[in-house]
């Protein structure tokens, strides 16, 4: 079945509405407005849409704390409920970060077979990815740098900056990285220190903040020799490999 953005944003609703904190638990989130932060500029939607759609179906569910709307529900959202209602708690959750983590079933797969870090939460891996990079897309048009600059997406290409913005002879690399609070550290990868360090002024390490209550965003343009203080980190890897002779 095809779904569209609406559509998702909708069963997000639904999916919060019905299972309220498992919900929240499930998918790593620490309280309701960074759920709809998150998911909302993890669906190129808006958290206050995530929001309203939990609120009209929370009637439905009189386990929650919330009365929400009173009223029928909207012909589109009534098929949705309907349609999807019956879903039981996992098979729900498997469909929301579905529509959230990139290749989710394929990456599902792997887990059964390899634990993977039980910290990285889909909170916190949309919040330092996805979440950050969409709500960038829906704001660098208010930059004055940026008006009039046409976007590249670049996230898939490992260059060291996650957006190109070209207009005539003049552009910008741009590195979007997230925070939850409105303070934390950031960390550049070794590729991205050096480019930023190439690039000097046509480079901006952009940061949205506090997606745990309201998203803010600060830019820094040539940030490595802005004055900011970054610190050296070293770590060893050990990578083991077997051979075969065939």
């Amino acid at each position: 079945m095809y779904l569209t953005k609406t559509d998702k944003t909708t069963l997000a609703g639904l999916y919060i509405a019905k299972f309220d904190k498992n919900a929240l638990n499930a998918l790593g989130f620490s309280g309701m407005w960074q759920a709809f932060n998150v998911i909302g500029y993890s669906l190129g939607s808006s958290p206050a849409s995530v929001k309203n759609y939990r609120d009209e179906f929370d009637r439905l569910f009189p386990g929650n704390p919330r009365v929400g709307w009173q009223r029928p529900l909207k012909t589109r959202s009534k098929t949705i409920f309907n349609n999807f209602n019956t879903l039981d708690f996992g098979a729900f959750t498997d469909l929301i970060k579905g529509f959230l983590i990139p290749e989710y079933e394929e990456e599902k797969e792997i887990s059964s077979i390899i634990k993977l870090d039980a910290n990285e939460s889909v909170a916190k891996r949309l919040i330092t990815g996805k979440a950050a990079e969409e709500y960038f897309k829906a704001t660098y048009t208010a930059i004055d740098e940026f008006r009039e600059h046409k976007l590249k997406d670049t996230t898939g290409l490992a260059c060291g900056f996650d957006f190109k913005l070209s207009h005539c002879s003049s552009f910008y690399c741009v590195e979007v990285k997230g925070l939850n609070q409105n303070t934390g550290n950031i960390i550049m990868t070794e590729k991205e220190y050096f480019v930023a360090n190439e690039l000097k002024g046509n480079y901006c390490l952009f940061i949205v903040k506090n997606f745990s209550q309201k998203p803010n965003h600060r830019y820094i343009f040539n940030p490595v020799n802005s004055g900011m203080k970054f610190k050296r980190l070293e770590r060893t890897v050990v990578q083991v490999n077997y051979s075969m002779t065939v």
